[in-house]
């Protein structure tokens, strides 16, 4: 992989990189030689994707359980794409430009101990995920636009703005986008980093990752 990596090539990877540890050891040597990074990442759901493991004719089925996914919130996944499997594309004009002009991040100075996340991370995952699909519920009027939202967390209140569609969301549609968020983030909890500092699981942080995450797929 690294003797086809060049400042004037676009490398697709789409090979061992369902494994954590993989995308890493691609990360750190797209650092090496200073070149932009990002991650796509198709979802479906875990029945679907077993039926088409098993149901494969070319003889390069996964082993199962080897799948690791990615998260947004690991320096070496970012900037990540999420795209449902039904999708008709992704968003092609995000990728291109986190591609050709997104930050290029210097070498890595030397190894870095793995910085966990706070032991009330996955709560407060939860519990402000949640709390903004509460919130979206109670004030939706169905006219759509930029909303602004009061959210009651165990710190406080927490104010967001989100932007929704012009239709009434139902409550099992965002319960739906809740889960795989939650899914998609909370293996980074007992991962961690290993890049300089702490990842930021403040309920701020989560709450801005996850009306991102909703105004993409809602």
């Amino acid at each position: 992989m690294q003797r086809q990596m060049a400042l004037d090539t676009i490398l697709i990877v789409d090979g061992l990189n369902y494994i954590k540890g993989f995308r890493y050891q691609m990360y750190c040597a797209a650092r090496e030689m200073k070149l932009r990074v990002c991650t796509v990442h198709v979802v479906a759901l875990k029945e679907q994707c077993r039926e088409w493991n098993l149901t494969r004719q070319d003889g390069h089925a996964y082993e199962p359980e080897t799948y690791e996914e990615p998260s947004s919130m690991v320096r070496w996944d970012s900037p990540l794409f999420t795209v449902l499997w039904d999708e008709n594309a992704p968003p092609m004009s995000q990728i291109w430009s986190a591609l050709t002009q997104g930050n290029i991040k210097p070498p890595n100075s030397g190894t870095l101990s793995v910085v966990k996340a706070p032991t009330d991370a996955l709560q407060a995952l939860e519990q402000t995920t949640a709390a903004i699909v509460s919130a979206i519920i109670a004030d939706q009027t169905g006219l759509g636009g930029q909303q602004s939202l009061s959210l009651s967390t165990p710190s406080g209140m927490l104010r967001i703005s989100i932007m929704l569609p012009t239709r009434n969301i139902t409550l099992s549609q965002l319960q739906r986008l809740k889960r795989q968020f939650v899914t998609v983030h909370k293996k980074a909890i007992t991962l961690g980093t290993i890049e300089k500092g702490t990842v930021n699981w403040d309920e701020k942080s989560i709450a801005d990752k996850f009306v991102s995450y909703l105004e993409e797929h809602m």
